[in-house]
């Protein structure tokens, strides 16, 4: 559905050279809900801006829907866009215009008919929520109607691909959670495919099926999400993973633990189905030692589980030994835990 390959996008500022993606290369495929992530400058917004040629790459292809952008003449590149809608950070309604009215603005601007237009609106409005709200002003709205309506301008023309700019970036948690269902609801009714841009771990956690993570212009992880909670290689892929999932033993366990030559310390990591096994009650019985559970944290990623659990393992060494192996066998990360 898109693919980037190669992309290199350099920007020239009073004589100042600025490359602001470095070989970039991804495919998100129709149906994805596909996150990009990255702090500030990272590349986020100059990426996402490529994928509908609002800037054009130095090098490397665009190819949406198996056209290459940069073999479309105009026409054909507005046709293009007309089937990839566009959700921002800060709405970017018409304050002068209603609600009605700005979902319309696309549909006015293909010469679609009054009739036609009346009845897609109505769909939309009643489809994001706002039935009741068609003749209001975007001044008498709360934020998470307002991304409503931008939501529903997006849609209007029915979209192939649906391109969010830090669409929740301006919300707080709780309306950042209902627009976040709006998008899965989105994504399942009307099969549109997503690509959206964040810096907040949770919204990828939340929508994402797949995510790439951006650092300095270069994408450096890339993955299904269970890959990427799951077993983060990068640094900052692990610094935005710890914001949504807390794989490190408090200290408070650790301070308290006084394990002696016949107890040992451990961190257990389960992944997908592995965490609704009782693995650590049968290798308990099975290797005759006490397992005891200190601390435990799961996180749900779409239908995946990720779960981390900490435990004292206390018995004869060889039997220790016996029933980590037997842990790992069965799926499960051991790591020891360092006191």
């Amino acid at each position: 559905m898109i693919e980037l390959k190669n992309i290199k996008k350099v920007f020239v500022r009073d004589k100042n050279r600025i490359e602001a993606l470095k070989d970039v290369t991804l495919k998100v495929n129709e149906g994805d809900i596909f996150g990009v992530i990255g702090f500030s400058g990272a590349g986020k917004s100059t990426l996402i801006r490529i994928v509908n040629y609002l800037e054009k790459p130095t090098e490397g292809q665009v190819i949406v829907n198996g056209n290459d952008l940069s073999k479309l003449n105009n026409k054909e590149l507005r046709d293009l866009r007309k089937r990839i809608g566009m959700i921002f950070q800060h709405f970017n309604l018409l304050e002068s215009k209603t609600v009605y009215h700005n979902i319309a603005i696309p549909l006015i601007l293909n010469n679609i008919s009054k009739k036609e237009i009346d009845e897609r609106v109505k769909e939309l409005l009643e489809f994001v929520g706002l039935a009741d709200r068609a003749n209001a002003y975007p001044s008498e709205l709360s934020g998470g109607q307002k991304q409503r309506v931008g939501i529903a301008r997006a849609l209007a023309t029915n979209p192939l691909v649906l391109l969010c700019d830090e669409a929740t970036s301006a919300l707080d948690p709780q309306t950042t959670h209902s627009i976040l269902q709006l998008l899965k609801k989105i994504n399942k009714e009307y099969n549109i495919t997503i690509l959206m841009i964040t810096h907040e771990m949770n919204v990828i956690r939340e929508v994402c099926n797949k995510v790439a993570v951006i650092e300095n212009g270069e994408i450096i992880e890339i993955g299904r999400l269970i890959e990427i909670f799951g077993n983060p290689q990068k640094q900052t892929t692990k610094n935005f993973v710890r914001t949504v999932v807390n794989d490190r033993v408090p200290e408070s366990i650790l301070e308290q633990y006084r394990g002696d030559e016949k107890e040992r310390l451990l961190e257990l990591k389960f992944i997908g189905g592995k965490a609704k096994e009782a693995v650590i009650s049968d290798a308990s019985k099975k290797n005759n030692v006490e397992i005891n559970i200190l601390y435990a944290n799961f996180t749900e990623l779409k239908k995946d589980i990720l779960g981390y659990i900490t435990v004292s393992i206390k018995g004869d060494l060889k039997d220790i030994d016996l029933a980590v192996g037997y842990l790992e066998d069965k799926g499960v990360e051991v790591r020891e835990v360092i006191r």
